[in-house]
């Protein structure tokens, strides 16, 4: 079809991307051109628009990341595995390791495929999780501190992430920072494997989400800054829609993220919808 674009659709629990590869590095996406892809009635529905360029400043990809919203993001650990997925599947990059250009500065992923077509599971580094002061609440099961994974988080610590109105508060907390935030809201839980977090997320310029990848590292990290949580290990997060793995080093090093990472779909776009 003369004028459409290829893309494809990955989802990483439950956060799902469009992946438009552009290794000339040609492809400009307007403001309203990724509400109109991103809208889930309208268009083909997706948290986030993802651009993959080539490599720059010695890494072998390049990543541009655009909210729901249409405003572009720093970073994002389920976008950048689902970026992963696309990019080995169209042969720009080999597994088992290559780096990819962020707004939040260089990232390097370590991706293997699954058991079947179409699935997979990536390790990312993250870059170091930089903790804002702590900020003890009225209650002492409650905490809260903003947390830099090369985008901003204000986590918040409290004893039901169910009963949160995630909706209602979100909106409201984001507007108190300049340049909006994303939010987590935590607890500590038990499965059969041991102690884990619960997680919920707002994220800046999308809304309640399935799961976040920068949130998750930032949620561990504010966990163990309470002692909350081991301070060495995986520490697993429970997002809406499915665990998600952190791994921390000290403070000040780097973190990682690990976890699925599955193709829905390739996607080619009518033109209609780029005009």
């Amino acid at each position: 079809m003369q004028g459409a674009m290829q893309a494809s659709k990955h989802e990483g629990a439950g956060n799902d991307f469009l992946v438009v590869l552009d290794p000339d590095d040609a492809v400009r996406l307007s403001v309203a051109q990724v509400r109109l892809l991103a809208n889930r009635r309208r268009g083909i529905g997706a948290d986030g628009i993802i651009r993959v360029g080539p490599g720059r400043d010695g890494c072998d990809l390049s990543m541009q990341l655009h909210n729901a919203d249409g405003g572009e993001a720093e970073m994002s650990g389920n976008g950048i595995r689902c970026l992963a997925q696309a990019a080995v599947d169209a042969g720009m990059v080999a597994p088992p390791r290559f780096t990819v250009a962020t707004a939040g500065g260089p990232r390097t992923v370590e991706y293997r495929s699954g058991p079947a077509p179409g699935f997979a599971t990536a390790r990312v580094d993250m870059g170091p999780a930089r903790l804002g002061p702590d900020q003890p609440q009225e209650f002492d099961d409650r905490r809260a501190r903003t947390v830099d994974v090369g985008n901003p988080h204000l986590v918040l610590l409290g004893p039901d992430t169910a009963a949160v109105d995630v909706a209602e508060l979100g909106p409201k907390l984001q507007a108190s920072f300049t340049g909006g935030i994303n939010i987590e809201w935590i607890t500590v839980v038990d499965d059969e494997a041991g102690a884990l977090l619960d997680f919920r997320v707002w994220e800046r310029g999308v809304g309640e989400t399935l799961a976040c990848g920068t949130g998750s590292v930032a949620a561990a990290a504010a966990a163990r800054s309470w002692d909350l949580v081991p301070d060495d290990g995986a520490i697993r997060v429970r997002n809406p829609g499915g665990l998600l793995e952190v791994t921390l080093g000290a403070e000040g090093e780097t973190t990682y993220l690990a976890g699925p990472v599955r193709k829905v779909a390739d996607v080619i776009i009518h033109p209609g919808m780029l005009s």
